[in-house]
C-alpha cells in the first residue's frame, strides 16, 4: 500500500514557528506531526511512503532518511516551484493503481484502510474524507432587502457543513488530468474529474481531526494530543 504525503508548503499560516523550520517537523507533543502520520500509516499496513517536499526539504530528508528506522520504505520528490496539492502528484514515479494522498499537517485518528476500502467499493475515480463542522458566528447576522430594510436578524448563529480533511484516495488515471509542471490544487483536480463525467466519493467520518496549519489549531492540538495519544500514536511504547 502506497501513501503520498504532501509536505512542500512554506507553512505561512503557522509563522513564526515555520520561518526556519518546515511545518511537517513542528512537534505535536514530543514528536513531529509528520512522524505521527508516518507511524499511523505503518500501523495501518502501508509499506511505501512518498514525501513531496519543497520548503527546507533537506531537514525532512535528514530526519526520516530511507524510513528504515520507522519500518517503512520512504522516498522523496521535490518541487522546484510550488505545485500545490495535486500538481505535486505528477512528480511521483510508479504510483500504484490507487494511492492514499494526504496533507502533512493533519492530526487525525482516521482509519486509513477503512477509507481506502470505502473508496474501492464506491467505484469512484477519487475520494475525499470529510468531517462535519459547526462554526459559531460571533456577531448578529442582519438580513435586509434591496431597499435596505431589515428582513431578519440572527444573533450569533451557528452553521454546520462538511469540510475536506485533507485525506484523499486518487486512482492513477486521474493523474492524466494534470499537466507536467502544472500548479494545481486537489479541489481543481476533483472538479476536472467531475467535468469528465466521472465520480468523486465523499467519505464521512466521526474521526478526530485537526488541521494544525493555523496557530490556534496548533495550540489546540498540543492541548489535546496527550488525551488522545493512544488513538493518534498507535504502537507507542
Amino acid at each position: 500500500m502506497h501513501a503520498i504525503i504532501l509536505a512542500g508548503g512554506k507553512g505561512t499560516r503557522l509563522q513564526p514557528y515555520t520561518v526556519s523550520f518546515p511545518k511537517p517537523l513542528v512537534p505535536v507533543g514530543d514528536h513531529p506531526i509528520l512522524e505521527i502520520i508516518i507511524r499511523q500509516l505503518v500501523h495501518a499496513g502501508f509499506d511505501r511512503v512518498t514525501i513531496s517536499t519543497g520548503h527546507l526539504a533537506e531537514l525532512i530528508v535528514a530526519y526520516f532518511g530511507d524510513g528504515s528506522k520507522f519500518g517503512v520504505a520512504i522516498d522523496y520528490v521535490r518541487e522546484d516551484k510550488p505545485l500545490s496539492t495535486a500538481g505535486a502528484l505528477k512528480l511521483v514515479p510508479d504510483i500504484d493503481d490507487c494511492a492514499l494522498v494526504m496533507n502533512g499537517d493533519v492530526l487525525t485518528d482516521l482509519d486509513y484502510r477503512e477509507f481506502l476500502d470505502a473508496h474501492h467499493a464506491s467505484g469512484a475515480r477519487a475520494s475525499v474524507a470529510v468531517k462535519r463542522r459547526c462554526e459559531l458566528v460571533d456577531f448578529g447576522v442582519v438580513e435586509r432587502d434591496e431597499g435596505g430594510y431589515l428582513t431578519g436578524w440572527r444573533e450569533k448563529p451557528s452553521y454546520e457543513f462538511e469540510v475536506s480533511m485533507g485525506v484523499y484516495a486518487v486512482a492513477r488515471p486521474a493523474l492524466d488530468l494534470i499537466a507536467e509542471g502544472e500548479a494545481l490544487g486537489m479541489p481543481e483536480l476533483f472538479l476536472r474529474i467531475l467535468d469528465r463525467g466521472e465520480r468523486v466519493f465523499c467519505h464521512p467520518t466521526d474521526a478526530y481531526w485537526l488541521d494544525i496549519g493555523r496557530v490556534d489549531d496548533y495550540a489546540l492540538a498540543q492541548a489535546e494530543f496527550e488525551a488522545n495519544r493512544a488513538a493518534l500514536f498507535p504502537g507507542d511504547d
